[in-house]
C-alpha cells in the first residue's frame, strides 16, 4: 500500500521536475507566440507602431532622431502622458472622463493665481491644485453612484463648468506669467538627470525585474509547482538594461533625460505596481470586466468607481501644474485645443480597452510618445496641424480595431 502510494508521488515529482526544466528562452518565446495568437497582444501592436514611425519621420528627417530632437520630446510628452494615466484608469472601470484638459487649465490658472497673485508658497499652491482635482472627482463619483449619470453627461458638464471657472479665474488679462528661473519653471523647462545618475537608474529596472521574478521562482519551487524559466528571466533583464543604457547614452549626448519625464515614469511604475500587484487593482479590472459579478464577488463597486473618478481627476491637476511649468505661464488656452483627445488618445493607442476591464499603466506612457512623435515629426517636416489630426486619429481608429479584433479572438479562444 505504502509503495503504490509513493509510486504516483514519484512519478508527480519527476514530472514537475520536467516541467520545471522544459523552460527557457525558447520556451519564452513560444510562451509570448501562444499569447499572440490567443489575442493577448500586449503592448505589440503599439511597440511596431512607434518602430514603424521613427523609422519613417528618421528617414525624412534625421534630425528626427537626434538625441536634442528626442528630449524635447519627453519634456513635451510628460504633462499631457501623465493626465492620460488618469484617463487609463477611468477607462479600466468602463468610465469615461471627458473633462481632464479643463481640469488640468484650471489647475495651472489656480497655481498661478495662488502663487503668483496671491503670494502663497508654491508647493502649498500646487497642493490645492490636487486637492481641488479630487474633489472634482468625488463630485463625479457622487454622480454617478447616487444618481446614476452617465459619466459621459457628468464629465461633459464639468468641462464646460471648470472651463468657465479657469476664465473667470484668470480675469480680464486672460493670462499668468510664472517666475522664470523658479524652481517650478526651471523642472518644466531646464532641469535633466545628472549623467552618472541616469546610468546608475537605468539599472535599476533590470535588477528589479531580476529579484521580483527570483522571489517568484522560490516560493513556486517551494509549493511543488512548475516555475517559470530562469534563462528567459535573465534574459528580459539584460535585454531591457541594455536598452536604457543605451537610451541613457544616447540622450545624454546633448540634453539629458528631463527630470519631468523621470517624474512621469516612476508615476506610471507606482500604478502598475498598483493595478495588478493589489487587490484594488483586482478589483479595478472585475468592476470593468462586469460590474455585477464584481458586486457579487464582495467588491465594493462604488469605492472602485470613486476611487477611479479622483485619481483621473487629481492625474489631470497634476498634469496642468507641469504643463504651466513647461510654458511658464497660466492662460486661457491652457488644458483646451486637442489636451483631452490626446490624453484619452494616448491610453487607447497604448493598449487601454474602451471597453473595460483591461488595461496598464503603460499604456499612457506608449501612446503619449506616439501622439508625440507624429506631432514632433510633422513639424519638422512643416506639414499642417491638420495632417496631424488626420494620421492621429487614424491611429487611434486602428488601435480601437484592433482591440476589438483582440477581444473576439479572446472569446474565441476561450470558447475553443
Amino acid at each position: 500500500m505504502n509503495q503504490d502510494t509513493k509510486q504516483p508521488t514519484a512519478l508527480l515529482d519527476r514530472s514537475d521536475v520536467r516541467v520545471s526544466h522544459d523552460t527557457g528562452i525558447a520556451a519564452t518565446i513560444r510562451s509570448s507566440i501562444d499569447k499572440v495568437r490567443s489575442g493577448d497582444l500586449g503592448s505589440l501592436p503599439v511597440v511596431v507602431g512607434l518602430v514603424i514611425i521613427w523609422t519613417v519621420f528618421g528617414t525624412l528627417n534625421p534630425t528626427f532622431l537626434s538625441s536634442s530632437n528626442l528630449a524635447n520630446l519627453l519634456f513635451d510628452a510628460s504633462t499631457v502622458g501623465i493626465i492620460s494615466l488618469g484617463i487609463v484608469c477611468v477607462l479600466m472601470v468602463g468610465e469615461i472622463d471627458l473633462s481632464v484638459g479643463s481640469i488640468s487649465g484650471f489647475a495651472s490658472a489656480m497655481v498661478g493665481m495662488l502663487w503668483v497673485n496671491e503670494g502663497w508658497p508654491v508647493a502649498l499652491a500646487i497642493l490645492a491644485a490636487l486637492v481641488f482635482g479630487g474633489v472634482i472627482g468625488i463630485i463625479y463619483a457622487l454622480l454617478f453612484n447616487r444618481l446614476g449619470m452617465p459619466s459621459f453627461v457628468s464629465t461633459l458638464a464639468g468641462l464646460l463648468a471648470v472651463l468657465g471657472m479657469q476664465l473667470y479665474l484668470l480675469g480680464a488679462t486672460g493670462s499668468i506669467n510664472l517666475p522664470y528661473g523658479s524652481g517650478l519653471v526651471n523642472f518644466g523647462q531646464l532641469l535633466v538627470i545628472p549623467r552618472p545618475l541616469a546610468y546608475v537608474l537605468a539599472l535599476v529596472p533590470g535588477a528589479v525585474m531580476l529579484f521580483t521574478g527570483f522571489s517568484m521562482v522560490r516560493r513556486r519551487q517551494q509549493a511543488n509547482l512548475s516555475t517559470p524559466s530562469v534563462g528567459g528571466l535573465v534574459a528580459k533583464a539584460v535585454a531591457i538594461t541594455v536598452a536604457l543604457e543605451f537610451v541613457a547614452f544616447y540622450l545624454n549626448q546633448d540634453r539629458g533625460i528631463p527630470w519631468m519625464f523621470a517624474l512621469f515614469v516612476v508615476l506610471v511604475i507606482i500604478m502598475d505596481y498598483a493595478l495588478t500587484r493589489t487587490q484594488w487593482g483586482r478589483s479595478m479590472s472585475a468592476v470593468g470586466g462586469n460590474r455585477e459579478a464584481a458586486r457579487r464577488a464582495g467588491i465594493n463597486v462604488r469605492m472602485i468607481y470613486t476611487s477611479a473618478f479622483v485619481l483621473c481627476a487629481m492625474f489631470a491637476a497634476l498634469g496642468g501644474v507641469l504643463a504651466a511649468a513647461r510654458l511658464a505661464s497660466a492662460s486661457q488656452q491652457a488644458g483646451t485645443g486637442d489636451v483631452n483627445l490626446n490624453a484619452i488618445a494616448a491610453a487607447v493607442i497604448g493598449g487601454t480597452s474602451l471597453f473595460g476591464g483591461r488595461g496598464n499603466a503603460y499604456s499612457a506612457l506608449l501612446g503619449i510618445i506616439v501622439i508625440q512623435s507624429i506631432a514632433s515629426g510633422l513639424t519638422m517636416l512643416d506639414l499642417s496641424s491638420a495632417l496631424r489630426y488626420m494620421i492621429t486619429g487614424a491611429v487611434l481608429a486602428i488601435a480601437v480595431i484592433v482591440d476589438s479584433l483582440a477581444r473576439r479572438s479572446r472569446a474565441s479562444h476561450g470558447r475553443g
